[in-house]
């Protein structure tokens, strides 16, 4: 399945995390734009004077893991296409162009189902999804959700547990599902 990633889940850090672990493990195939790249190091900066550099860093890493993830397009694309966000229309021209089945996005309002369906696509919650990937294979969302606790850790000095880290990501569901076993 191929899922385009909205900028929203590409960046916070720790929901990017859990979804590109996600991705290494074969749950889906990820894509994105450079306008995407572009919006996620101008959010960076813009929560934190100097983070765009790290926010660029991490993009070419991720472009140099998925050398075919970044999806290139035409103008004319985004001239056919109508969001009621006008400043979505890149992310639905660069699913549409990737042949993507989904967006995967916090921003619901701003990606009607009737639009989508009319594109071939559909909606994805990203807490949904991976609590959905759990629910198969609870075994390896424990062990990276595991694995991204101790990086949060040793970068941060706090102990974190995977619950309030998760939850501070906006994965609640996942953090609930993790917590139990």
């Amino acid at each position: 399945m191929k899922i385009l990633l909205d900028t929203c889940v590409l960046y916070p850090t720790v929901m990017r995390e859990v979804l590109m672990k996600l991705a290494e493990a074969g749950a889906f195939e990820p894509l994105w734009s450079e306008a995407i790249e572009g919006e996620w190091a101008h959010t960076a900066e813009k929560h934190e004077p100097g983070a765009r550099a790290f926010a660029e860093g991490e993009i070419a890493l991720l472009n140099a893991r998925w050398p075919k993830a970044r999806i290139r397009y035409g103008e004319g694309l985004e001239r056919r296409l109508w969001l009621p966000d006008p400043g979505d229309i890149h992310v639905l021209a660069a699913a549409v162009a990737g042949s993507a089945d989904a967006i995967m996005t916090l921003n619901k309002k701003d990606f009607p189902g009737q639009i989508l369906a009319e594109e071939g696509l559909s909606l994805i919650d990203p807490d949904a999804f991976a609590r959905g990937v759990w629910a198969r294979e609870p075994e390896l969302v424990q062990r990276t959700v595991g694995e991204i606790v101790q990086k949060a850790r040793a970068l941060s000095g706090q102990d974190w547990t995977a619950r309030a880290l998760l939850k501070k990501a906006r994965l609640p569901r996942l953090a609930k599902a993790v917590s139990q076993v």
